[in-house]
C-alpha cells in the first residue's frame, strides 16, 4: 500500500540509530483527556465507540499533532481490544475502568477459547490505522501498540485492574499447563495483530507490558 512520503523523520532515525538535531517528542497518552477538543468528542461517543470507529480514531489520533505539534502520532485505541479475539466481552466502567464480566478462572475455559483471527475481529483498528497514515500525509510518523501477553493474561483472568493481581498470580501457579497455554494463545495473537498493524500503516510498534512488576525477575523470565 502506498503512503504520503514522511517529511518528519526525527523518530525513525532515533530508532534506526542515527544522530539528529534534537530528541524526538511525543507523550504517552497524547490523544486524550487534556485536550478540550477530546472532551467533546467524548460527551457524543462512548469509548469503544471512538476506539471502533475508524473516523473518529483517526480524529482523536492526529488532534495532539494539530495543538501540540508532537513528532509522532500514536493510535489512539486500547490494548484490551485484542481480548476480543478470543470472544470475551470487555467493558469500560465510568470510574473503575476495565471489567470483564466473565473472566478465565478454569482450565475448562482456557480449553474451550473461541480464537477469533485477529485480522478478521480487528479490521477497524486496521481501517483506522490506514485512514490515520493517508491523513497524516507524511507529517509524522504512525506508532501502532498491543498489550503484551503477560499483562492481556492479567486482566483476562483478573477480571479487572489490580495492585496485586493475585487472582492471576494464583492461576499462573496453580494451573502451569493451562496458564502457558493461554500466554502463548495471547503470545501469537500480538504477534499477527501488530503484523498486521504494519501492513495497514504503522510505522512504529510499541509493547506495553504494563504489569511486569506483577511478578518478581525469576517468575517473569520463565514465562
Amino acid at each position: 500500500m502506498a503512503f504520503p512520503e514522511l517529511k518528519n523523520r526525527l523518530l525513525l532515525d532515533t530508532l534506526e540509530g542515527k544522530e539528529t538535531e534534537r530528541p524526538p517528542v511525543w507523550m504517552m497518552r497524547q490523544a486524550g483527556r487534556y485536550l478540550p477538543e477530546y472532551m467533546e468528542i467524548k460527551k457524543k461517543y462512548g469509548f469503544f465507540e471512538r476506539v471502533e470507529t475508524p473516523e473518529l480514531a483517526c480524529e482523536i489520533t492526529i488532534q495532539p499533532i494539530d495543538i501540540v505539534g508532537t513528532d509522532a502520532a500514536i493510535l489512539f485505541s486500547d490494548i484490551l481490544v485484542l481480548i476480543q479475539c478470543l470472544d470475551i466481552e470487555v467493558q469500560l466502567k465510568p470510574g473503575f475502568g476495565p471489567y470483564l464480566p466473565d473472566p478465565i478462572r478454569t482450565v475448562e475455559q482456557v480449553k474451550n477459547l473461541n480464537i477469533i483471527p485477529a485480522e478478521e475481529q480487528l479490521s477497524y483498528v486496521y481501517d483506522a490505522l490506514t485512514l490515520t497514515r493517508k491523513t497524516l500525509d507524511g507529517r509524522v510518523p504512525l506508532i501502532g501498540f498491543a498489550g503484551a501477553p503477560w499483562t492481556l493474561f492479567c486482566y483476562l483472568v483478573e477480571g479487572q485492574g489490580s495492585k496485586t493481581f493475585s487472582t492471576a498470580k494464583s492461576f499462573l501457579f496453580s494451573e502451569p499447563e493451562a496458564a502457558q497455554k493461554l500466554l502463548e494463545v495471547m503470545t501469537d495473537q500480538t504477534i499477527q495483530y501488530l503484523h498486521n498493524q504494519v501492513k495497514a500503516g504503522a510505522q512504529v510498534l510499541q509493547v506495553f507490558e504494563s504489569w511486569a512488576a506483577a511478578l518478581g525477575p525469576d517468575d517473569f523470565r520463565t514465562l
